[in-house]
Protein backbone atom coordinates (compact mmCIF):
# COMPACT_ATOMS: atom_id res chain seq x y z
CA UNK A 1 0.00 0.00 0.00
CA UNK A 2 1.24 3.69 -1.18
CA UNK A 3 2.13 6.08 2.09
CA UNK A 4 -0.30 8.27 2.16
CA UNK A 5 2.05 10.84 3.69
CA UNK A 6 6.07 11.82 3.98
CA UNK A 7 5.74 9.64 7.17
CA UNK A 8 9.39 7.58 7.31
CA UNK A 9 8.58 4.17 9.20
CA UNK A 10 11.88 3.83 10.35
CA UNK A 11 11.29 2.35 14.61
CA UNK A 12 14.41 4.48 15.73
CA UNK A 13 14.30 6.26 19.14
CA UNK A 14 13.32 9.33 17.78
CA UNK A 15 10.22 8.05 16.14
CA UNK A 16 9.12 6.60 19.47
CA UNK A 17 9.61 10.40 20.91
CA UNK A 18 5.62 12.02 21.51
CA UNK A 19 4.96 14.20 18.88
CA UNK A 20 4.05 17.14 21.46
CA UNK A 21 8.28 16.88 22.32
CA UNK A 22 8.78 17.63 18.65
CA UNK A 23 6.38 20.61 18.49
CA UNK A 24 8.52 22.26 21.74
CA UNK A 25 11.78 21.11 19.60
CA UNK A 26 10.47 23.55 16.77
CA UNK A 27 9.52 26.36 18.74
CA UNK A 28 13.02 26.04 20.93
CA UNK A 29 15.01 25.79 17.47
CA UNK A 30 13.42 28.97 16.26
CA UNK A 31 13.40 31.08 19.22
CA UNK A 32 16.64 29.78 20.75
CA UNK A 33 18.58 31.15 17.88
CA UNK A 34 16.45 34.23 17.34
CA UNK A 35 16.77 35.04 21.21
CA UNK A 36 20.52 34.80 21.75
CA UNK A 37 22.77 37.04 19.49
CA UNK A 38 25.51 35.64 17.21
CA UNK A 39 25.95 32.20 14.65
CA UNK A 40 27.10 29.85 17.36
CA UNK A 41 23.48 29.01 18.79
CA UNK A 42 22.28 28.18 15.21
CA UNK A 43 24.87 26.29 14.18
CA UNK A 44 24.74 24.45 17.30
CA UNK A 45 20.54 23.79 17.03
CA UNK A 46 21.51 23.61 12.88
CA UNK A 47 23.83 20.33 14.17
CA UNK A 48 21.63 19.12 16.44
CA UNK A 49 18.65 18.59 13.95
CA UNK A 50 20.97 17.12 11.59
CA UNK A 51 21.84 14.22 14.31
CA UNK A 52 18.70 13.64 15.25
CA UNK A 53 17.81 13.33 11.35
CA UNK A 54 20.64 10.84 11.30
CA UNK A 55 19.66 9.18 14.74
CA UNK A 56 16.14 8.56 12.70
CA UNK A 57 17.33 7.44 9.67
CA UNK A 58 15.92 10.15 7.31
CA UNK A 59 18.36 12.39 7.14
CA UNK A 60 18.53 11.29 3.04
CA UNK A 61 14.80 12.50 2.60
CA UNK A 62 15.75 16.32 3.89
CA UNK A 63 18.50 16.40 1.29
CA UNK A 64 15.78 17.14 -1.75
CA UNK A 65 14.49 19.81 0.48
CA UNK A 66 17.62 21.64 1.02
CA UNK A 67 18.89 21.27 -2.61
CA UNK A 68 15.59 23.16 -3.39
CA UNK A 69 15.80 26.26 -0.76
CA UNK A 70 19.95 27.00 -1.70
CA UNK A 71 18.40 28.46 -4.66
CA UNK A 72 16.05 30.63 -2.62
CA UNK A 73 18.80 31.29 -0.04
CA UNK A 74 21.52 32.01 -2.68
CA UNK A 75 19.95 34.99 -4.06
CA UNK A 76 18.95 36.16 -0.38
CA UNK A 77 22.75 36.33 -0.27
CA UNK A 78 23.14 38.02 -3.73
CA UNK A 79 20.26 40.38 -3.07
CA UNK A 80 21.71 41.22 0.54
CA UNK A 81 25.51 41.11 -0.12
CA UNK A 82 25.11 44.02 -2.80
CA UNK A 83 22.21 45.72 -1.72
CA UNK A 84 21.56 45.80 2.29
CA UNK A 85 20.86 49.20 3.64
CA UNK A 86 23.37 49.02 6.23
CA UNK A 87 26.38 47.97 3.93
CA UNK A 88 29.59 49.71 5.01
CA UNK A 89 32.82 47.17 4.76
CA UNK A 90 33.45 46.26 0.90
CA UNK A 91 34.92 42.76 1.31
CA UNK A 92 35.00 41.46 -2.48
CA UNK A 93 34.61 42.03 -5.71
CA UNK A 94 33.07 40.47 -7.87
CA UNK A 95 33.34 41.88 -11.77
CA UNK A 96 31.32 44.93 -11.54
CA UNK A 97 29.50 44.21 -8.10
CA UNK A 98 30.93 44.58 -4.44
CA UNK A 99 29.51 42.04 -1.47
CA UNK A 100 29.42 43.84 1.27
CA UNK A 101 30.47 41.88 5.13
CA UNK A 102 27.29 43.82 6.81
CA UNK A 103 24.82 42.26 3.87
CA UNK A 104 26.52 38.56 4.00
CA UNK A 105 26.59 38.39 7.42
CA UNK A 106 22.87 39.61 7.39
CA UNK A 107 21.86 36.94 4.88
CA UNK A 108 23.92 34.30 6.38
CA UNK A 109 21.79 35.15 9.77
CA UNK A 110 18.84 34.71 7.52
CA UNK A 111 19.87 31.04 5.66
CA UNK A 112 20.90 29.70 8.67
CA UNK A 113 17.01 30.23 10.64
CA UNK A 114 15.90 28.70 7.77
CA UNK A 115 17.97 25.85 7.75
CA UNK A 116 17.18 25.73 11.38
CA UNK A 117 13.35 25.42 11.06
CA UNK A 118 13.30 22.99 7.70
CA UNK A 119 15.17 20.72 9.60
CA UNK A 120 13.32 20.61 12.77
CA UNK A 121 10.00 20.44 10.85
CA UNK A 122 11.48 17.44 8.94
CA UNK A 123 12.07 15.94 12.08
CA UNK A 124 8.11 16.22 13.09
CA UNK A 125 6.86 15.78 9.47
CA UNK A 126 9.12 12.59 8.99
CA UNK A 127 9.34 10.69 12.17
CA UNK A 128 5.82 11.36 12.76
CA UNK A 129 2.11 9.99 11.70
CA UNK A 130 0.17 12.43 11.12
CA UNK A 131 -2.56 10.65 13.20
CA UNK A 132 0.00 10.36 16.13
CA UNK A 133 0.07 14.40 15.73
CA UNK A 134 -3.42 14.95 15.37
CA UNK A 135 -4.00 12.76 18.70
CA UNK A 136 -1.44 14.62 20.61
CA UNK A 137 -2.85 17.80 19.98
CA UNK A 138 -6.51 16.90 20.87
CA UNK A 139 -5.19 15.67 23.91
CA UNK A 140 -3.59 18.86 24.41
CA UNK A 141 -7.55 20.77 24.38
CA UNK A 142 -7.79 20.44 20.26
CA UNK A 143 -10.96 20.40 19.11
CA UNK A 144 -11.96 17.37 17.62
CA UNK A 145 -13.84 18.85 14.49
CA UNK A 146 -10.40 20.88 14.08
CA UNK A 147 -8.43 18.12 14.66
CA UNK A 148 -10.26 16.21 11.70
CA UNK A 149 -10.04 19.14 9.51
CA UNK A 150 -5.92 19.18 10.03
CA UNK A 151 -5.91 15.73 9.28
CA UNK A 152 -7.83 15.95 6.07
CA UNK A 153 -5.02 18.92 5.32
CA UNK A 154 -2.36 16.52 5.79
CA UNK A 155 -3.36 13.87 3.39
CA UNK A 156 -5.54 15.35 0.72
CA UNK A 157 -2.27 15.78 -1.21
CA UNK A 158 -1.06 12.65 -0.23
CA UNK A 159 -4.81 11.12 -1.34
CA UNK A 160 -5.29 12.76 -4.71
CA UNK A 161 -1.71 11.97 -5.93
CA UNK A 162 -2.42 8.23 -4.89
CA UNK A 163 -5.90 8.71 -6.73
CA UNK A 164 -4.14 10.24 -10.05
CA UNK A 165 -2.05 7.27 -10.33
CA UNK A 166 -4.71 4.80 -10.00
CA UNK A 167 -6.99 6.51 -12.45
CA UNK A 168 -4.08 7.32 -14.89
CA UNK A 169 -2.90 3.68 -14.62
CA UNK A 170 -7.04 2.92 -15.44
CA UNK A 171 -7.14 4.69 -18.57
CA UNK A 172 -4.01 4.17 -19.78
CA UNK A 173 -5.44 0.53 -19.99
CA UNK A 174 -8.00 1.43 -21.92
CA UNK A 175 -5.89 2.84 -24.43
CA UNK A 176 -5.41 6.30 -23.56
CA UNK A 177 -2.21 8.01 -24.19
CA UNK A 178 -0.76 9.48 -21.16
CA UNK A 179 2.84 9.50 -21.73
CA UNK A 180 4.47 11.74 -24.73
CA UNK A 181 5.14 15.51 -26.05
CA UNK A 182 3.47 18.21 -24.08
CA UNK A 183 0.37 18.42 -26.14
CA UNK A 184 -0.23 14.77 -25.51
CA UNK A 185 -0.36 15.07 -21.81
CA UNK A 186 -2.40 18.31 -21.72
CA UNK A 187 -5.13 16.55 -23.98
CA UNK A 188 -4.95 13.58 -21.00
CA UNK A 189 -5.02 15.90 -18.39
CA UNK A 190 -8.42 17.18 -18.67
CA UNK A 191 -10.33 13.54 -19.22
CA UNK A 192 -8.35 12.63 -15.69
CA UNK A 193 -9.03 15.81 -13.42
CA UNK A 194 -12.25 14.81 -13.85
CA UNK A 195 -12.74 11.54 -11.90
CA UNK A 196 -9.81 12.68 -9.35
CA UNK A 197 -11.92 15.46 -8.10
CA UNK A 198 -15.16 13.61 -8.12
CA UNK A 199 -13.35 10.57 -6.36
CA UNK A 200 -11.80 13.05 -3.81
CA UNK A 201 -15.90 14.42 -2.82
CA UNK A 202 -17.30 10.88 -2.38
CA UNK A 203 -13.85 10.15 -0.44
CA UNK A 204 -15.32 13.03 1.72
CA UNK A 205 -18.72 12.11 1.87
CA UNK A 206 -17.73 8.44 2.85
CA UNK A 207 -15.56 9.70 5.79
CA UNK A 208 -18.19 12.23 6.80
CA UNK A 209 -20.88 9.50 7.24
CA UNK A 210 -18.84 7.06 8.79
CA UNK A 211 -17.41 9.56 11.42
CA UNK A 212 -21.26 10.65 12.38
CA UNK A 213 -21.96 6.50 12.25
CA UNK A 214 -19.61 6.29 15.10
CA UNK A 215 -21.59 9.44 17.03
CA UNK A 216 -18.06 12.16 15.77
CA UNK A 217 -20.94 14.79 16.61
CA UNK A 218 -21.66 13.64 20.09
CA UNK A 219 -20.86 15.90 22.67
CA UNK A 220 -19.99 13.53 25.16
CA UNK A 221 -16.77 12.87 26.21
CA UNK A 222 -13.77 11.75 23.83
CA UNK A 223 -11.76 8.39 24.14
CA UNK A 224 -9.04 7.50 22.23
CA UNK A 225 -7.45 4.37 20.28
CA UNK A 226 -3.86 4.23 21.97
CA UNK A 227 -2.86 4.87 24.78
CA UNK A 228 -1.23 7.71 25.65
CA UNK A 229 2.96 7.84 25.16
CA UNK A 230 4.54 8.00 28.37
CA UNK A 231 8.37 7.46 29.12
CA UNK A 232 11.29 9.08 30.70
CA UNK A 233 12.11 10.59 27.34
CA UNK A 234 9.08 12.24 27.02
CA UNK A 235 9.23 13.55 30.34
CA UNK A 236 12.63 14.66 30.30
CA UNK A 237 12.89 15.85 26.36
CA UNK A 238 10.00 19.26 27.41
CA UNK A 239 11.58 19.97 30.48
CA UNK A 240 15.13 20.26 28.91
CA UNK A 241 13.72 22.15 25.89
CA UNK A 242 11.34 24.34 28.48
CA UNK A 243 14.45 25.28 30.76
CA UNK A 244 16.84 26.11 27.53
CA UNK A 245 14.29 28.44 25.73
CA UNK A 246 13.83 29.98 29.12
CA UNK A 247 17.52 30.48 30.32
CA UNK A 248 17.69 31.76 26.49
CA UNK A 249 15.56 34.58 27.44
CA UNK A 250 16.83 35.08 30.82
CA UNK A 251 20.05 35.85 29.35
CA UNK A 252 19.20 38.10 26.41
CA UNK A 253 17.01 40.74 29.07
CA UNK A 254 20.04 40.55 31.32
CA UNK A 255 21.98 41.55 28.77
Amino acid sequence: MKALSLYQDRGTVVHRVDSRSKLLYILSAILIPAVLPGFMPGLAMLALSILILATGKVFGKVLPLVGFSLLILASIVLIQGLFYSGNKQLLFSLWRFGFYREGLLFSGGICLRVMNILCAVSILVLTTRPSDLIESLVRLGLSPHLGYVLSSVLQIIPQMTATMETITDAQRSRGMETEGTLLVRMKAFLPLIGPVVMNSLVSTRERSLALEVRAFSARSKKTFLNPPQGGTANTVIPLVLLLAMAAAIVWRVMQ
